[in-house]
């Protein structure tokens, strides 16, 4: 990387599947990645952070985790503008196909057009109907399915991360 990127990972969760996901993600960048749970984070939080990961779950029929709308809905967005962000979804292709992912894209909608979003992640992975997570043939960033590719999320992880750190390596 050009200059050190201070990372942490912010995650909502409903389920603990987020949260699973997203530890997994911080190891990967190194033991030095803290975690927050967004329910509890404040915006200081975030300004202490050059690059942050924000990882949704999609929930009911395809609405933003509840956590995520409460703090983004209190939270200056304008502050992101100097930031560099990725995002990773959970969601249920199986059960969900019409709503895949749309969580990460509610997500991506709100912040996309105040900061620089990277990871963005090949779809054609996935068997889906319908996603707002999808922008122009790619997911707007990692997507996971727990209920149904856990076998696929460690290897996804490992190399949506190394895609992240070649990225910044950009910036």
């Amino acid at each position: 990387m050009k200059r050190n990127y201070k990372t942490a990972v912010f995650y909502g969760t409903s389920s603990g599947n987020t949260k699973k996901v997203a530890s997994q993600i911080a190891a990967a960048f190194g033991v030095d990645t803290p975690v927050f749970d967004i329910e509890f984070a404040k915006a200081s939080d975030l300004e202490r952070y050059d690059f942050l990961i924000f990882g949704t779950p999609t929930w009911g029929l395809g609405d933003l985790q509840y956590d995520w709308e409460k703090f983004l809905t209190h939270f200056d967005l304008g502050m992101l503008r100097l930031k560099v962000v990725a995002l990773f979804g959970l969601g249920d292709q199986a059960n969900y196909p019409e709503s895949f992912l749309d969580g990460l894209g509610l997500l991506y909608g709100r912040i996309h057009d105040k900061t620089t979003i990277i990871g963005q992640w090949p779809a054609d992975e996935y068997a889906f109907r319908n996603s707002k997570a999808l922008v122009n043939g790619k997911l707007v960033g990692l997507g996971l399915d727990e209920d149904n590719e856990v076998s696929q999320t460690a290897v996804r992880i490992e190399a949506w991360c190394n895609s992240l750190k070649n990225a910044l390596l950009m910036q």
